[in-house]
């Protein structure tokens, strides 16, 4: 328990600490640390039923973190697994997703050249037993530390498949060190783009990078690249400035942090010769690139050196680092802002200015700062990205929604693969009219959750209508005949939603078949980004128009 104490009180002294040095706040500093564990140790002695130490005291450290922002965690080492995994890239495991559904545990997709794949796992396998003992009822963080282990090491799950005839199998696996790539796939699309998808920034991302641009741009049909950050949460500033540095002249500041004190004030410059410094290049961004996705993005902007297209990025403009805790414990903590050529700071949120009742809010467009870029574009500050040109997306209505959320298509492509006699072709595969047939017929009306917007207002309506008197027989009979307009056959509705729903079908299909890669190439035949990339690429004098200062397009 003591060594608890110290913990927590180490990590209180650094929140304080955040007030400043001065004498009178170490002696705030110190009275309140002696109130703390003063506190803690009446707690334990009379309270009235027993308290778990590890969870009174990591409660009371995520209450006072949480008073900072989102980036500032404590991690005991139980909790430190994901985190290296997400900043490395490398776990020792089967090499598998997981996803809780129904209070079980599934299979959700093997990665390529894994353990989970060379044993045969299957999107969809319900995760009966791991080693003899049932994981029927477990939590998704329980089943995943399970998986895990250290390589080598050997384990034996059962599962239970849906669709054949033998659904439960027991398959034995060999643990091995599992590599997640931050780039899933680039080639050529529309043929002559130079097409890289980047999922995430961990240490392996700039070699991963730079060998994806590096065979493009030496491929005489490819003319211009698109990188793909959509969805991308960021990860390791140096491999932001690494990702930039395929593009730029060596020595070129990519970004600057200044925090508190000398240490964390630094310029990040790009250290490698450059891959290719003239290549048109289109950025692909939206609400969730973040971090350093952001800085990519952004600092190639700054530098006009790539058209950035999609919608506003995300804003997180802060940057953290770990320091470490006695009892291998560990804090992330936000010790710097970034900003970036231009000089602006991309974070949309200060959270050092809260309102009354401890909400925080986007900052308003009318207080941010206005900068240019190198070539004397105007860029702002204070709300993420905002892309040289907007695309608007096709709106997802309910009922496609809730094929995504609810599984169905998940469950369709689980069923297709485990009654097709051969795989698709990856360049050729379409839903046909037979195979979006028998999706219509595989989903059952009854269990079908389908809130339609209409018939739920009308619904409203009746009661509304009713508690104000408005109860008489020519009423209802009104009402009747609006929902019965209102009604539709679910199949109807299907097949007026297809042009939407054949796409995820087609995303959910390959993707068994050719992972990531499939599902990411099936989905850019029609990508809304990437056809606008094309157009600009396609439209003379338009990319680079889009680089050119207003007034100097005048």
């Amino acid at each position: 328990m003591k060594k608890l104490i110290y913990t927590a009180a180490f990590i209180l002294c650094i929140g304080l600490c955040v007030e400043g040095a001065t004498r009178s706040k170490k002696n705030s500093i110190s009275r309140n640390l002696d109130i703390f564990s003063s506190v803690f140790k009446e707690m334990q002695t009379f309270y009235v039923d027993s308290i778990d130490a590890d969870k009174a005291v990591t409660t009371a450290i995520n209450a006072m973190l949480s008073e900072l922002d989102p980036y500032t965690v404590y991690m005991p080492r139980s909790e430190q697994e994901d985190f290296k995994t997400m900043t490395t890239g490398e776990f020792g495991g089967i090499g598998s997703y997981i996803m809780q559904r129904n209070g079980n545990v599934y299979i959700s997709g093997p990665h390529k050249n894994t353990p989970a794949w060379n044993a045969g796992l299957r999107a969809g396998d319900l995760i009966v037993a791991i080693d003899g003992d049932t994981m029927l009822g477990k939590s998704h963080s329980y089943v995943s530390d399970r998986l895990k282990g250290t390589p080598g090491t050997k384990l034996k799950v059962q599962i239970k498949r849906p669709y054949v005839e033998d659904s439960i199998l027991d398959i034995e696996m060999t643990r091995a060190k599992i590599k997640i790539p931050s780039v899933p796939y680039y080639g050529i699309e529309r043929g002559d783009i130079g097409y890289i998808a980047l999922n995430t920034y961990s240490e392996s991302t700039g070699q991963e990078v730079r060998k994806a641009v590096t065979e493009l741009t030496e491929n005489k049909n490819v003319k211009a690249i698109v990188l793909d950050l959509r969805g991308n949460l960021g990860g390791l500033v140096e491999s932001a400035v690494q990702v930039v540095g395929n593009f730029v002249p060596k020595g070129t500041k990519v970004l600057s942090t200044k925090g508190k004190g000398v240490l964390n004030e630094q310029v990040y410059k790009t250290t490698s010769a450059p891959v290719n410094t003239e290549i048109p290049l289109i950025v692909l961004i939206d609400a969730e690139t973040a971090s350093a996705a952001e800085i990519t993005a952004g600092a190639l902007q700054d530098l006009d050196r790539a058209v950035i297209i999609g919608n506003r990025s995300f804003g997180k403009g802060l940057v953290q680092t770990t320091r470490e805790l006695p009892y291998e414990g560990l804090l992330k903590v936000t010790v710097a802002k970034y900003y970036i050529p231009s000089g602006r700071l991309v974070q949309a949120i200060d959270y050092s200015h809260r309102n009354p009742d401890g909400s925080v809010a986007r900052i308003p467009d009318s207080l941010t700062n206005v900068f240019t870029t190198a070539g004397g574009r105007t860029v702002r500050d204070g709300g993420g990205i905002t892309p040289d040109l907007e695309v608007e997306y096709p709106s997802l209505s309910r009922l496609t929604y809730n094929i995504m959320s609810d599984y169905w298509a998940f469950d369709f492509a689980n069923k297709f693969v485990a009654t097709a006699k051969q795989a698709p072709s990856l360049e050729k595969f379409v839903i046909t009219d037979s195979v979006f047939n028998d999706f219509k017929h595989f989903i059952d009306p009854e269990k079908f959750e389908y809130d339609r917007v209409c018939e739920t207002m009308l619904d409203r309506l009746r009661a509304v209508a009713k508690s104000e008197g408005y109860d008489e027989d020519s009423l209802k009979a009104q009402f009747d005949v609006l929902e019965g307009m209102f009604k539709r056959p679910l199949e109807r509705d299907l097949d007026r939603n297809r042009a939407t729903i054949e796409p995820i079908l087609l995303r959910e299909i390959m993707e068994r078949y050719y992972f990531d890669q499939g599902r990411i190439q099936v989905g850019l035949r029609t990508d809304a980004g990437l056809d606008s990339a094309a157009t600009i690429l396609n439209t003379p004098g338009r990319y680079r128009s889009l680089l050119t200062p207003a007034a100097k397009q005048k």
